[in-house]
């Protein structure tokens, strides 16, 4: 049997890697494996930081009935992205090279060793040969399988920090069974879950593949700290497999060997011949919708019983992305009922004790989210009737505690003292006031919002006689994060904010499907209304602010610009250009430049706001999110004076080559 996973540090460390405590406390859960009867008769593939001549490596230790067979240290780190760790470690540079690694004492005394080999190596037991590939390596361009493979290893193991991101589950399926495809073997593949107390969330996904084969699916989301996935598979279907790929056996009589350490142990017996193999399954993929609904709830339950807090506090204002939250609370409750029905006592103990009754038993995801979710409509002079009525008939359905307020006589007062100072009383537009005055009043009002959530975060428990605080989350979706859509310290300033890096788009069909799912029918109203601010005055008690309309764009257009200027790695010029051909049938070249000008003047003026962002769910790799992932200035020319010129030249350009043509028919 081969079991692999990380251990004595979570892959989201960070810089506490560079702390000796880290590197001592690897070592110490190291050898607690080493001492577990748990671990005897299983070949135990491990992750964790070592030092190796005062250098860092991140590694794979592989040990075997309290031997240490073979350190691994990683030869590829992940750099890009949400990753640092050329940061933290260096990579190992010596492919198919040895060294000795003089052991620590605390586990010279366990194992009886001196030294172990450190470096780029493979086992070989009684009947097969393993290799270890590590996280990224399966990623680059020349993965170490497939020499790996070449050189006669038959069975792969490959321990990943992979975090979540919408619809990324294809391709790690489609490595791993291309891996096997191309080149046969059996491949093993385990994944960290859970989230490491940031923005990330990792989502499992193990699976056990042969020859291109899926003989083994693990879940991608789940409230369940230890997974073990097994399957049978017999050594002589790669042996098969392999032999008739006359191209693939050109290539392996040519391939450089690997150092080769000898372990005098069999995955195999002889009574295994009775055993019934495993046979392949088709994987089964949740859809873009199902993920929202299971990776940032799993995200929050995470979140809740680590903080040691007693629930959430939401302001729930009758629209789709502070809906969208709600819904990821009651999916959060509807996963910790069924964990608890299916037996999780480690749920169980955390619900209890974050409810402050030690004999609870949730059975009912209304009861449950009643209990630990409060949500809050916090109207003003400028709501509507019909707003408040979502967000109420909305909590009725998930069961939330629900609280509706006023915030006018606040917002008032706050007005009130800077006419007190300055002898002013500014004005919303639709009254006479300039843009300056009604877009403060705006913001007033989004900012005692805020005030008035933690407020009631803090003390609302307490008025009830049940002890705690709760915190408080944000609803700003990833697109409007982008273009700076949001008062900076209003209610977009929580705790945590589960929908932070998720699209609009992504988040109606996920609203759609709660609504078909659980079912919560409230949720048709709020996805047909447009939404609004509701920060400027009625008209004739109707809402007369919409999003879109505020924005200068659609919430689809600004999709597209943030996945061209993330992904395509896009400027102005660069954007502007793959966006004719993209919409050269709805807009004119001199439209396509008015949309890209548009929408990097609002973006880089808002781009400080990024710097004070909630921490965000990473689900969508376009986030702007500027503390890891989207490394960029805060502080921009946004007239962008040179690359808008070139798109005006462009566009002149373009124009007169239109107009020659009009000329010649």
């Amino acid at each position: 049997m081969v079991r692999h996973r990380r251990v004595g540090s979570g892959y989201g460390c960070w810089d506490h890697y560079h702390e000796s405590d880290t590197l001592l406390h690897s070592l110490q859960v190291l050898a607690a494996l080493l001492e577990s009867p748990v671990t005897q008769d299983i070949i135990c593939d491990v992750g964790m930081p070592v030092m190796h001549r005062n250098v860092r490596y991140n590694c794979r230790v592989i040990f075997l009935n309290r031997r240490i067979l073979l350190i691994r240290p990683k030869m590829a780190l992940a750099n890009e992205g949400n990753y640092r760790e050329l940061r933290w470690f260096t990579p190992w540079s010596r492919s198919r090279q040895t060294e000795e690694y003089f052991l620590p004492r605390m586990i010279q005394e366990l194992t009886k060793q001196e030294t172990v080999p450190f470096g780029d190596a493979v086992l070989a037991t009684l009947d097969t040969c393993i290799g270890s590939e590590v996280c990224e390596e399966l990623w680059t361009p020349r993965s170490p399988h497939v020499d790996m493979g070449l050189d006669g290893v038959e069975i792969f193991t490959n321990a990943s920090g992979s975090h979540h991101v919408l619809r990324k589950a294809h391709a790690r399926v489609d490595l791993v069974t291309m891996a096997t495809t191309k080149n046969g073997g059996i491949y093993l593949l385990a994944n960290q879950k859970g989230c490491d107390g940031d923005r990330l969330y990792y989502d499992g996904c193990a699976m056990i593949a042969m020859n291109g084969s899926v003989f083994a699916q693990g879940s991608q989301f789940s409230l369940d700290d230890v997974e073990v996935l097994t399957a049978t598979l017999d050594l002589e279907d790669v042996r098969s497999y392999r032999a008739e790929i006359s191209s693939r056996n050109l290539e392996a009589s040519k391939v450089s060997p690997y150092p080769r350490v000898k372990v005098d142990f069999a995955l195999s017996c002889h009574e295994d011949l009775l055993e019934p193999l495993s046979e392949p399954v088709e994987w089964k993929y949740h859809s873009p919708a199902e993920e929202i609904s299971l990776g940032p709830a799993c995200w929050l339950w995470d979140f809740l019983r680590r903080s040691q807090q007693a629930g959430f506090l939401l302001p729930l204002s009758g629209g789709v992305d502070s809906a969208a939250t709600a819904c990821l609370v009651y999916s959060m409750c509807r996963q910790v009922c069924e964990a608890v029905k299916d037996g999780n006592q480690d749920v169980l103990a955390d619900v209890r004790t974050i409810v402050d009754q030690p004999s609870y038993t949730p059975q009912d995801p209304r009861e449950l989210c009643g209990r630990i979710l409060t949500t809050c409509y916090m109207a003003s002079e400028n709501s509507s009737q019909e707003t408040c009525d979502r967000a109420k008939e909305l909590a009725q359905q998930i069961g939330s505690h629900h609280l509706g307020l006023n915030i006018d006589p606040a917002v008032k007062a706050v007005v009130g003292i800077f006419s007190l100072v300055t002898g002013k009383s500014p004005l919303f537009a639709i009254h006479g006031g300039s843009s300056r005055e009604n877009l403060a009043l705006q913001n007033v009002q989004a900012r005692v919002r805020m005030v008035v959530a933690y407020l009631f975060a803090q003390l609302s428990l307490w008025s009830r006689g049940a002890r705690g605080g709760l915190l408080v989350l944000g609803s700003a979706n990833v697109d409007e994060s982008l273009l700076g859509y949001l008062t900076k310290y209003d209610c977009s300033s929580a705790d945590i904010n589960p929908i932070g890096g998720i699209s609009k788009t992504d988040l109606k069909d996920f609203v759609q499907f709660c609504m078909e799912s659980f079912p919560l029918p409230a949720l048709q109203s709020i996805l047909v209304a447009p939404p609004t601010a509701e920060l400027e005055p009625l008209a004739s008690g109707q809402v007369s602010q919409t999003d879109e309309e505020d924005m200068g764009m659609t919430y689809a257009e600004l999709s597209v610009y943030g996945r061209l200027r993330k992904l395509a790695k896009t400027g102005p010029y660069g954007m502007f250009c793959k966006l004719l051909v993209m919409w050269r049938d709805v807009c004119t070249p001199r439209q396509v430049a008015d949309k890209v000008k548009r929408f990097f003047s609002k973006y880089s003026m808002n781009r400080h706001k990024m710097t004070t962002l909630t921490p965000a769910y990473h689900a969508e790799s376009y986030s702007p999110d500027d503390n890891r992932f989207d490394l960029r200035p805060f502080l921009y020319n946004t007239g962008w004076p040179w690359q808008f010129r070139c798109i005006d030249k462009q566009v002149l350009q373009l124009e007169r080559r239109q107009q020659d043509l009009d000329g010649v028919d």
